[in-house]
């Protein structure tokens, strides 16, 4: 029994993440308590299915109106599993007045939906900067799961060349790194942010943001993206790199070729 807990642990099963060093070998005993608070575990959520999923798609939905007047509304996803079937909804909620003004860095609030209509995930997005100009005040997400509590925040990092962001947990401790490539315009291609551990030497997962040469219907759906990430990974983390997904969207695919 002994030896099957040492085994799960290093699958990254409880409160750890795949890739990061065995708690037993890397602290000392009395240090156990420190290790645990690092990354915390998770709390349920309502109806989630995201404990078994390796594959979440995400599709934006268009609105055919704000397509025919060429005004700025609000975002809206379905968030489905790896076959095709919608296990989430969310919506944007923000002001006419942001939407028009300031664009792709406008504040706004997704909230996430189960097929029964209960909020699970509320993603809180301020108004805030995007240029290597200005790294004092970069782009944030805060990640509540489920609504009312924080479990963690996705954080852009200031670098002169790459698209990089951290995954952190309800302490705003870094957990994992995400880093985009240097060129986000996906012609003909997918765009691939690798999902990485803190010392960026093992890669867990990506976001990619698919070519929509691939999409049967570019008219009902415009971005399309994929998040791949291990199965047991934990679900808060999971529930962060789909805020990171919304954030990359807006940053870089909105007003982009890349999303036509």
């Amino acid at each position: 029994m002994a030896s099957k807990d040492v085994q799960n642990q290093r699958r990254g099963l409880p409160r750890f993440l795949p890739g990061a060093p065995d708690p037993d070998q890397s602290l000392p005993a009395s240090s156990s308590n420190s290790a645990t608070q690092a990354w915390q575990p998770s709390l349920p959520l309502p109806n989630s299915f995201l404990p078994t999923l390796d594959l979440i798609i995400i599709h934006q939905q268009v609105e055919l109106l704000g397509m025919i007047l060429g005004t700025e509304t609000s975002n809206k996803y379905e968030i489905k599993n790896n076959l095709g079937q919608r296990i989430y909804f969310a919506v944007e909620e923000s002001i006419c007045f942001n939407r028009t003004f300031c664009s792709t860095l406008r504040s706004c609030t997704l909230r996430i939906t189960d097929n029964s209509g209960r909020e699970v995930i509320t993603v809180n997005r301020p108004l805030r900067c995007n240029s290597c100009w200005c790294p004092c005040y970069l782009q944030e997400l805060e990640i509540q799961a489920p609504p009312g509590t924080i479990v963690g925040y996705v954080a852009q990092k200031w670098d002169p060349f790459l698209p990089k962001f951290t995954i952190q947990n309800a302490n705003k401790e870094d957990i994992l790194k995400i880093v985009g490539p240097c060129a986000t315009c996906g012609c003909f291609g997918d765009v691939d942010f690798e999902v990485k551990t803190i010392n960026e030497k093992l890669t867990i997962g990506k976001i990619s943001k698919y070519w929509s040469g691939f999409v049967n219907n570019v008219f009902t759906n415009a971005d399309n993206f994929g998040i791949h990430v291990p199965a047991d990974l934990d679900v808060t983390v999971k529930a962060a790199m789909i805020g990171a997904c919304f954030l990359f969207d807006f940053m870089f695919f909105e007003h982009s070729l890349a999303g036509l």
